[in-house]
Formats: C-alpha cells, structure tokens, sequence
C-alpha cells in the first residue's frame, strides 16, 4: 500500500512512502525490545542529557521541520515554528526536570526504610493525529521515554514525512538505534500489533469512535492506556468580562490552524447583556485575519487539512441552517487548495449540531444566555470534558464557577495551552489519563512498593 501526503493548499502530491508490512513491523518492534533493555538501564541523569540534544537538534532546524508541516497539513508557516519551539521547550523541561520526577519517595511506615519507585513499562505504542503533527508525537513521546520507556509510532496517514523525519530528529541527536521508531502503517496494522500484544502501553490521540475501538482492545489485553479524544470547548463570556481582550482571545482560540484543535473554543457562550458588543468586537477581528496560501508569513488562516474535511464541515452548517442559523461567512475563498472561510453562527441554538459535535474547522457558533447558571449548564451540556475558557473581572466568581464545569482544564480570561509544567487531558468522552506534568510522566511507569525490614 502506498501512503501519500498532499498539500492541502497546492493539492499537489509531496511524498509518497511503502507502507510497512506486519512483518516489518514485528521485526522493527523486537528491534525496540532489544533497545529497551539497553536504555532502561542509563541512569535518568544520562537519558535527561540526550533530550538537551534534541531540543537543539529542533532549533537549529526550524525552518525545515516546520516547512514539512505546512506542506503536509496547511499550517501556518508562523504557526509551524512556533511549534518546532514548542517541542523544543517540552525536550528542555524534561531534561531538567526528569530526576526529580523519577526520584524515589520516601513513605514512613515504621519500617526499617518504606519508599515507592518509578521503573519503564517496556514498549509504548502512539497512535497520533494530523492536527500538530510534530507536538503530539512529542507531548507523548518525551516523557515517555525520558522515564525509561522506548516509543513506536503509527502517525497520521496524511503527514508520513513528518512521522519519518521525527524519527531522524532522535537519532540525530545521538539517541541509541530503536528507542524510537516511527511505522508507516494503516489503522488495522495498528489493531493487530496491540493484539498480538508486542506493546506494554497504548496512547492515543484521536475521535471517540477510535478510541472506544483502542480502549476496548488494549483494556481486553489488561495494557495501560491513555485516551485524549477532543473536546467541544466552551468559551463562556460573562457580562463583567473585559470585552475587547475576550473577542481577541476568542478569535486565536476558534480560528487557530483554521481551527483544528481538539482544544479550540468551539462554542462562545455570552451572558444577553453584553452578547450585541461582544459579537461586534468579534466580527471585526474575524475580518482582520487573512487566508490564503500557508507558506505566506502574513496568513492567518490556511487550508483545511485534507478535502474529504470540507464536506463534513459543510454537513454542520447545513444542518445550523435547517434549524434556523444565519450564518456569516468572512473572506474571500481562494482559487486553489481546501480551504473553508470562517464563519460565526450568530444565536446559535443547542439543538444544532454544530453545538454538540466537535468541529474540527473555523466555525464559530454563539450562544446567547441569560446569567451564569445557564452559561455553566450549557458548558457541561455535551458529552465532551477537555477544556474551558471563561472571562470574568471578578476572579472570585470565576473561580467558583471553574469548579463547577466539568473539564480537564479551564483558563480564566485567557487560552488554553498544553504546557509541560501541568497535566492535559480531559473527563467525560473527552478522554482517559493524562499527558505532561508529573502525572503524564507517571502513566507508562511501574509505581513499586519497596518495604525493607531488618
């Protein structure tokens, strides 16, 4: 089987690859094996010192790395770099960091000596998506094997040169043969390798759909598992909020990789009183955000990933519009590549898809409501749980209101952003388990009791 990545904005082929076979597979996952025994025996201090390498590595090629990026997934060009230095900032922050993760703890029990050790599960398995090509395979891959553990990867189908240059990005920076591997492979290669369990750990980046699927197989096989599957964001806007800083806010946080990010605020619901003002400084910095051809370093807005994503977005707004939407639609649409202009949905009704689904494009649907009770009833009213945003000057109110949405994470008049110092992942649907932080670090560890007596 050949896999192919297409530039959403030329439509043009970039690379084409042979898929591996499951043959191949099994022989480059014993390879890991071997790697693992090598590995998870280097002091953490010496492990630490190769992810030096690698963020360095990241730095001094930038602009190739992000290029591949925006050809393979319409990124940006901007947008691109910023995540090649955000992988970098990851790499950094464990190198200094993953010591003192993995330090043992001392319990007292009355024993002669009680403390809990971290130790490497063994292979790790990613199943990662297209959106940031680069920063999900590292946000999994880098605390995971910072810990001891070595990383196979099946990445998106549409971003294969991505997959391929990661993989060069590790050994580059002088990582030992197999303690990562990327697979060139298709979603049933993936299923049969978690069933003939040649991994000890599954993560999974993606829809629900595949992760009941994944969560079902590895569960079976008694495997650790962590599951982040996307979110329909709230973005609530209450009537003290500072407007302007809210609209600007909203505007990053909805269109964003012409937004495609399960962390994107996919529903703004504004409290009536001060929803007219709001949708005006809204619009008028929709209107400022240009799009066109993702290389350009002044777009905003860059194609949408691959074509067969138009219709799905084009079904939501249909189906806004039979239930009473009258959607606006901002810029010009160019002459070539996938694109789907942004558009708000002005008193947008729960009812509407587009309100319920996670939406995976610059639509923005606005929900009128009457007072804070019903901006946090219609937050937790999907079956999504990642993220919120919510905008209040009384920071007392808004943290009582935080603890009343059901989220993983919420930012209180700001973005939210996946940063390595704190857990990500989300309740409900959206997910199970977490990334980053010391609690992403612990997930693919073995956390052993050691009770020593005289």
């Amino acid at each position: 089987m050949k896999i192919k990545s297409i530039n959403p904005y030329t439509e043009e082929v970039n690379w084409t690859y042979d898929s591996f076979s499951l043959g191949e597979c099994r022989a480059r996952i014993e390879n890991s094996r071997a790697a693992f025994l090598v590995w998870s025996l280097m002091p953490v201090e010496e492990r630490a010192k190769h992810f030096t390498r690698v963020s360095s590595v990241l730095r001094q090629n930038t602009e190739i790395y992000a290029e591949i990026i925006t050809k393979e997934m319409g990124k940006p060009i901007r947008q691109s770099r910023h995540e090649i230095e955000k992988c970098a900032q990851l790499c950094d922050y464990y190198a200094e960091n993953a010591a003192r993760l993995l330090k043992d703890e001392i319990v007292d029990t009355g024993a002669e000596k009680s403390y809990v050790t971290f130790e490497p599960l063994g292979i790790i398995f990613g199943i990662m998506p297209w959106n940031f090509p680069f920063w999900q395979v590292f946000r999994f891959a880098v605390p995971a094997m910072c810990a001891g553990n070595v990383c196979v990867i099946k990445h998106a189908s549409n971003v294969p040169k991505s997959a391929l240059e990661i993989e060069k990005v590790f050994i580059e920076a002088g990582f030992p043969e197999n303690v990562f591997s990327s697979l060139l492979i298709d979603s049933k290669t993936a299923m049969q390798i978690i069933k003939e369990e040649l991994v000890d750990g599954v993560s999974l980046t993606g829809s629900i759909g595949a992760g009941s699927e994944i969560g079902e197989l590895a569960g079976g096989l008694i495997k650790p598992l962590v599951l982040e599957l996307g979110g329909s964001d709230p973005f609530i806007v209450l009537e003290d909020a500072d407007i302007e800083k809210a609209a600007q806010a909203a505007v990053r946080s909805r269109f964003l990789n012409a937004g495609q990010s399960c962390i994107a605020a996919k529903r703004l619901i504004v409290v009536e009183d001060i929803v007219v003002d709001f949708i005006k400084a809204f619009e008028r910095r929709v209107q400022e955000l240009k799009i066109g051809d993702p290389m350009d370093e002044e777009t905003d807005i860059g194609p949408i990933a691959k074509k067969e994503f138009i219709d799905s977005l084009d079904r939501v707004l249909r189906d806004a519009k039979k239930k009473g939407a009258k959607p606006h639609i901002y810029g010009e649409k160019p002459e070539r590549g996938f694109f789907f202009n942004p558009v708000i949905i002005p008193a947008a009704s729960i009812d509407m898809e587009v309100c319920n689904v996670e939406v995976f494009g610059p639509i923005a649907p606005i929900i009128t409501v009457e007072d804070e009770n019903e901006a946090v009833e219609i937050a937790n009213s999907t079956i999504y749980g990642l993220a919120a945003k919510l905008w209040s000057q009384d920071l007392e109110r808004a943290e009582r209101l935080a603890k009343r949405i059901k989220c993983g994470s919420i930012s209180i008049n700001g973005m939210i952003k996946s940063d390595p110092r704190l857990p990500f992942g989300g309740v409900k649907k959206s997910g199970v388990g977490r990334e980053l932080s010391q609690y992403g670090f612990r997930e693919f560890v073995n956390i052993k009791t050691v009770v020593v007596n005289k």
